[in-house]
């Protein structure tokens, strides 16, 4: 069986400083000794949580689109965390998933979270993106998405247990409501049968809103593999694929689930 290695970087964000969160970013990336395939950065790592898309969003040929291929090819790893896009005259909160070759998919976030104003200023995606890689399917998601929980189900397969194996969510969540952050994490890995990573950021924003970070792994059966609260980390762990497996086979559990269409 294989495994998949990952790395989560949890930090403090410079405030709507761009040049000065992707330089401190290259850095703790360049900065990993072990072996990792995939390197999770927080939510709008670039900026911060800023409601200020039209001074920080950029086009999909920006300045942070490029850093992204050139860490992700000098490391040969897979990249990601969220970044603020205008596109088509509307500004989203979009998760970049880069490879090594220069390739990416995105997903932009679903569920904008409006006791911050988000949907005032930020239009809403309307597909996920479960990517691939080494055997693996990854889905990925943004913060406020894990209150939600039918949008992470595992959908019915008709030749497989799972639509997926690992789900990933990065976010900018503060420490007021860090109960909920950490409950909801290990309820998705339970209920969905699959490694969930969390990856937060720590410190206070621009809004002096304080973030504890509490940046998780946890395994298909819901314990914690790793969780770090309010220091800066960064982690790297190894999945392996045949704890998933003989969870799922000892505890089939999936499937009994209801039918479902998402729409």
């Amino acid at each position: 069986m294989s495994s998949l290695s990952i790395t989560t970087i949890q930090t403090n964000l410079h405030w709507e400083d761009k040049a000065a969160n992707l330089k401190m970013l290259e850095a703790k990336i360049l900065s990993i000794q072990q072996k990792t395939e995939i390197v999770v950065l927080p939510e709008m790592f670039s900026t911060g949580f800023s409601m200020q898309p039209a001074m920080f969003a950029e086009k999909m040929d920006g300045e942070t689109i490029a850093w992204m291929k050139k860490i992700s090819s000098k490391k040969n790893i897979i990249l990601t965390g969220s970044i603020i896009i205008e596109e088509d005259e509307k500004y989203y909160n979009r998760l970049i998933w880069m490879l090594p070759n220069g390739e990416f998919g995105y997903y932009d976030k679903r569920h904008l979270f409006g006791y911050a104003k988000e949907d005032n200023f930020y239009a809403g995606g309307n597909k996920r993106l479960i990517a691939s890689v080494k055997g693996w399917k990854v889905n990925l998601q943004v913060c406020y998405d894990l209150r939600f929980p039918v949008w992470a189900r595992q959908a019915p397969q008709k030749n497989e247990t799972a639509e997926y194996d690992v789900l990933i969510y990065v976010a900018n969540w503060p420490d007021k409501r860090s109960i909920p952050w950490k409950t909801l994490l290990q309820a998705r890995a339970i209920e969905n049968q699959c490694y969930v990573v969390g990856v937060n950021r720590v410190g206070n924003d621009g809004n002096n809103i304080y973030h504890s970070g509490n940046s998780s792994v946890i395994d298909p059966l819901g314990q914690i593999l790793y969780q770090k609260a309010d220091d800066e980390d960064v982690f790297t762990i190894t999945l392996e694929k045949d704890t998933l497996v003989n969870t799922r086979e000892k505890f089939p559990f999936l499937k009994d689930a209801d039918d479902f269409t998402l729409l």
